[in-house]
């Protein structure tokens, strides 16, 4: 999967075919998990910003950058841009905790996607973003 010419970020209806094709390329357990996490996003926030960036990695963007979706051999990671000042009761962070700001959620072939808790976290990810653009403006 690629991003717009000469590398640039793309948004909107590219993004959305962009994410499509890579899903269907992954053709296995982690492309359904992306799926997955792409529909939970999507009915957590229908405001939300698909985005590529980075050489191809799904960007899901409110007011900011909430979270990322990238695909490893072993599991499909969601990295959480301000993860480190998200509540997480459900404990789904389980990756990145040494940082100050970024957390993320690696998930593995097989584990099940707590939906609620994952809503959620996505939830505060956008209401933090907001808050913060209420300060600035």
């Amino acid at each position: 999967m690629k991003t717009g010419a000469a590398g640039e970020a793309v948004s909107g209806d590219e993004a959305r075919k962009l994410i499509d094709e890579k899903i269907a390329a992954l053709g296995d357990w982690r492309g359904e998990t992306l799926a997955r996490v792409r529909a939970l996003i999507h009915e957590t926030d229908p405001q939300v910003l698909e985005e590529v960036k980075w050489r191809g990695t799904p960007v899901w963007s409110h007011a900011g950058i909430v979270c990322t979706g990238e695909t490893y051999k072993a599991y499909v990671k969601l990295t959480f841009a301000k993860g480190a000042s998200l509540p997480d009761p459900a404990g789904l962070f389980n990756a990145s905790l040494e940082g100050n700001t970024r957390r993320a959620i690696d998930i593995p072939q097989g584990a099940a996607i707590d939906a609620a808790a994952l809503k959620a976290l996505f939830r505060a990810g956008v209401e933090l973003n907001l808050a913060k653009k209420g300060k600035k403006g």
